[in-house]
């Protein structure tokens, strides 16, 4: 079923309809990104800090993120097929390594790409959490720095298997 909505916009000079177009399909896990549709990220944090930092960053870059603060909800997040999970693998509310072990194991999510953050002085939590199938592990300073940068390149256009 297709469902068109139309608004109309008055501006002192010009007029402006905007048109968006809704598919219902019966399956809701299997509709597909429509070509206008934001892209998303999932971010398991518990530091307002850096919940307020990453929005940010995700808005400038054009992405829609989510923040989920147990397991569950980031593995059921996961299934909807973000661009990157955001992982602060210090985080106290859950085991961080679980859930990186829990989404490379399930077919559905493997290949999801996982970006962690740790402390520097953390060498052993670094490698625990790439042994376990994190694709990505920074210092959390660099992480802060390069926020931004990070974003944007998940916000890219895929081609051929790559970002731009």
């Amino acid at each position: 079923m297709h469902l068109h909505c139309s608004t109309i916009s008055y501006f002192p000079s010009f007029l402006i309809l905007f048109t968006t177009e809704i598919v219902f399909t019966s399956g809701f896990k299997s509709l597909e990104r429509m070509p206008n549709q934001k892209k998303k990220i999932v971010a398991l944090l518990s530091d307002l800090m850096f919940t307020v930092k990453i929005q940010e960053a995700a808005k400038r870059a054009g992405l829609d993120a989510i923040f989920v603060k147990t397991s569950e909800e980031a593995i059921e997040r996961a299934r909807e097929q973000p661009e990157v999970i955001i992982l602060d693998l210090n985080t106290n509310n859950v085991e961080p390594l679980h859930v990186i072990e829990k989404l490379k194991a399930d077919d559905e999510t493997r290949n999801i790409n996982l970006l962690g953050y740790v402390s520097h002085v953390q060498a052993d939590l670094k490698h625990a959490a790439q042994e376990k199938g994190c694709d990505i592990v920074m210092a959390r300073s660099a992480f802060s720095q390069n926020l931004g940068l990070i974003l944007k390149r998940y916000a890219e256009p895929v081609h051929d298997g790559r970002r731009s």
